[in-house]
C-alpha cells in the first residue's frame, strides 16, 4: 500500500456502510479520500475522527444519478487535489418491487445509479489517469447477483440482478479497452454476498440485511478485500472477487 501513499482516491457512496468503512481504511493508510454522497454531513463526522491518521478524508455533495453533479466533483477533484489514483464505484441502489407491475421511475433511478454513474465516473477518472501517465487502479463494487439470479422467496429483486450484470459485464469490456490501449490501470469486480450494514449507500434506508438471521459479511470484509486489491503489485490484475459469508444459502 505504500506507493498509494499521499495519492487521491474516489468513493461513491461513502457515506454509510462499506463506503464508510473503505474511506476509513484508505485514510488510515494514508490516502486523500474524496467520499461523494448526497449526505455529506455523515462523511464530515467520519473526517473529524480521523484527523490523526496521516491521510485525510473529503466529503463532496453529489447525487451520482446526476452527470452534471459527477463532473463538477471530478472537476473539482482534479483542480485542488490532483490527478485520481483509485477510483471506487461503490454506490448502489435497489427497490423492493417487481418486474410484472413495478414503477418504471424506480427501475431507473436502480439503472442510474448502479449503472450510468459506474460508466461516467470510470470515464472520468480513466480521462485523468491518462492525461497524468496514471497506472491506477478502478474496483466496481458488483454483486454475487451480478453472476446469476437467485430464486427469491418473494419476487423483489425486479431489475437490480440485471444492473449488476451490467457491471459485470462493464468490468470485463473495460479490461479489453485498457488492454487494446496498452493501459496499465487496472479493472477490478468484487462480488460480494449479503452484506450486514443497516442501509444501502446513496441514502436507501432499509431493514438491517442481517434480520432474518441469514449469513452475513461485514463492511469490514469488503474493505480488506479493497486493501488486497491495492496491495498486488503493478503486473498483477484481480479481475474478479468474489466474498460469500459462509453458509450462505445462494
Amino acid at each position: 500500500m505504500e506507493r498509494w501513499s499521499g495519492k487521491v482516491a474516489i468513493i461513491t457512496g461513502a457515506s454509510a456502510g462499506m463506503g464508510a468503512v473503505i474511506s476509513q481504511y484508505l485514510v488510515e493508510r494514508g490516502m486523500k479520500v474524496v467520499g461523494l454522497s448526497r449526505r455529506i454531513e455523515r462523511i464530515e463526522e467520519l473526517s473529524k475522527r480521523l484527523t490523526e491518521q496521516p491521510g485525510k478524508l473529503y466529503a463532496f455533495r453529489c447525487d451520482i444519478s446526476k452527470e452534471e453533479d459527477i463532473l463538477r466533483a471530478f472537476r473539482w477533484i482534479r483542480d485542488n487535489l490532483g490527478p485520481v489514483h483509485v477510483l471506487i464505484n461503490n454506490a448502489g441502489l435497489t427497490r423492493s418491487t417487481n418486474l410484472t407491475d413495478g414503477s418504471t421511475e424506480d427501475w431507473r433511478k436502480i439503472f442510474d445509479v448502479n449503472v450510468m454513474a459506474t460508466c461516467i465516473c470510470t470515464r472520468e477518472a480513466v480521462r485523468i489517469m491518462k492525461d497524468h501517465n496514471v497506472s491506477g487502479q478502478i474496483i466496481n463494487m458488483n454483486s454475487v447477483v451480478g453472476h446469476y439470479v437467485p430464486m427469491m422467496t418473494e419476487p423483489l429483486l425486479n431489475v437490480y440482478p440485471a444492473s449488476k450484470f451490467a457491471v459485470t459485464a462493464l468490468t470485463e469490456t473495460l479490461r479489453q479497452e485498457l488492454r487494446y490501449y496498452k493501459s496499465k490501470i487496472k479493472i477490478t469486480s468484487i462480488s460480494p454476498g449479503v452484506v450486514r450494514t443497516p442501509e444501502y449507500t446513496e441514502g436507501q434506508d432499509e431493514e438491517d440485511n442481517n434480520s432474518s438471521g441469514m449469513p452475513s459479511l461485514k463492511p469490514e470484509d469488503v474493505a480488506d478485500a479493497v486493501i488486497y486489491i491495492l496491495s498486488t503489485g503493478p503486473n498483477v490484475q484481480v479481475h474478479e472477487l468474489t466474498l460469500r459469508p459462509i453458509g450462505e444459502m445462494f
